[in-house]
């Protein structure tokens, strides 16, 4: 059982930068991948970004690629997303998920933050 929190959103005006925190209870975390996911008002929720468990690999929606890095601290089990250039598109509640594997699929997380809300000001 992973339990994940996510922390570090707030208002920010356009072009600057926020990084959010995913912290995660369970000894096992560092053998998970964990995706980023947004959702805006009135729209579904999109993949942002992934990293496997050994941060080797790192996925990202074409819409943050260049924007958005996405890290983790296996000894501190804590993943990152440091986020760039804001823009008032990426205005949205930001959760991250884990499973075993990265993938950019929702529906293929097993284990879920609240999330956090970041608003980007134009």
């Amino acid at each position: 059982q992973v339990q994940l929190v996510e922390s570090g959103g707030g208002l920010v005006q356009a072009g600057g930068s926020l990084r959010l925190s995913c912290a995660a209870s369970g000894r096992t975390f560092g053998s998970y991948a964990v995706g980023w996911f947004r959702q805006a008002p009135g729209k579904e929720r999109e993949f942002v970004a992934a990293i496997s468990w050994s941060a080797y690999y790192t996925d990202y929606a074409d819409s943050v690629k260049g924007r958005f890095t996405a890290s983790r601290d296996n000894a501190k089990n804590t993943v990152y997303l440091q986020m760039n250039s804001l823009r008032p598109e990426d205005t949205a509640v930001y959760y991250c998920a884990a499973r075993f594997g990265i993938a950019r699929a929702a529906d293929e997380y097993d284990y879920w933050g609240q999330g956090t809300q970041v608003t980007v000001s134009s």
